[in-house]
């Protein structure tokens, strides 16, 4: 058989209703979706993306990436984006496997290894595509293989997860698993990130932020555009848009309340900019969403 499409299959076995399925893999997340699907607001955490059927877009500010069985999207640190799977039928549902990517397990292997792969002279974006390889999908293969496999499992996955790394750092997506080890400028950007995720409601300058990172605000503001393809004040305004369509959708809130409760003092600001993100003011887009398939995936 051929190994993608024995990927699909096992990605099937596992996920065989659409929406997004945890396994007994703690790194490991299936997605099935037998629709195309709504542009649709989530965070990206460090993973990587591996498509068995079908194909998915997703938006970062003004980039668009679509990966198919073909191409891997691989994301290197926390990033809101907006994605829509754009290939997807009851016959032949998209299908994906997604590896969550543990920050000192990747270290660890840079350390260990660090002639593999090309270091980045200078940040590179936090989200990119690449090749999907043979020898990929057959280590993501067997490792679907151990959820039929319980009295392997403990010891071998972590075995097949560092494959898997070790072939992205042998990749040229080896320079952005450089980046996620860490470094002077990516620890900076990393605290940056993890303050406007815990403070994303709280009004805040590029000044403020930048005694966070430790870094001028110019350096800061371009570091920052480069790893995340937005401003800072606006990689928060994605944040801020994401959780207010999760507290409408997931509590009934209406438009003015949730985004009062995610730091908007403007229903007006928020919803331009609610528009400018989903494409639809915040009420349309709740309900177009609650009508529609994609409900289960937002």
């Amino acid at each position: 058989m051929n190994r993608i499409t024995d990927l699909a299959g096992r990605i099937a076995c596992h996920a065989a209703t659409d929406g997004i399925h945890a396994t007994a893999l703690p790194s490991v997340t299936l997605v099935r979706s037998a629709a195309v699907t709504t542009p649709t607001p989530t965070v990206y955490a460090p993973s990587l993306c591996m498509v068995a059927q079908g194909a998915k877009e997703a938006q970062l500010g003004e980039s668009r990436f679509t990966y198919d069985p073909g191409t891997y999207l691989l994301a290197g640190v926390d990033l809101p984006v907006v994605g829509a799977v754009t290939h997807a039928s009851a016959d032949a549902p998209y299908l994906c496997l997604v590896l969550h990517l543990d920050g000192a397990r990747v270290a660890e292997m840079v350390a260990e290894h660090p002639a593999a792969g090309e270091p980045a002279d200078r940040p590179i974006r936090g989200l990119i595509l690449g090749e999907t390889t043979a020898e990929m999908v057959d280590a993501a293969c067997r490792l679907l293989a151990l959820l039929d496999a319980s009295e392997d499992r403990d010891a071998l996955a972590p075995l097949l997860e560092r494959e898997l790394l070790w072939r992205l750092l042998r990749s040229p997506a080896g320079p952005l698993l450089r980046q996620m080890a860490g470094g002077p400028q990516s620890d900076r950007l990393h605290r940056v990130l993890q303050w406007l995720r815990n403070h994303y409601a709280e009004p805040v300058s590029i000044d403020a932020l930048a005694d966070v990172a430790g870094m001028s605000p110019s350096a800061l503001h371009q570091h920052f555009r480069t790893v995340t393809g937005l401003s800072p004040l606006r990689y928060r305004a994605q944040l801020r848009i994401h959780e207010a369509r999760r507290l409408m959708i997931a509590q009934g809130l209406d438009a003015a309340s949730a985004g009062f409760q995610v730091g908007y003092g403007s229903p007006s600001q928020f919803s331009r900019e609610y528009a400018r993100t989903m494409g639809l003011p915040p009420s349309r887009d709740v309900e177009r969403l609650r009508a529609s398939p994609d409900y289960l995936l937002a």
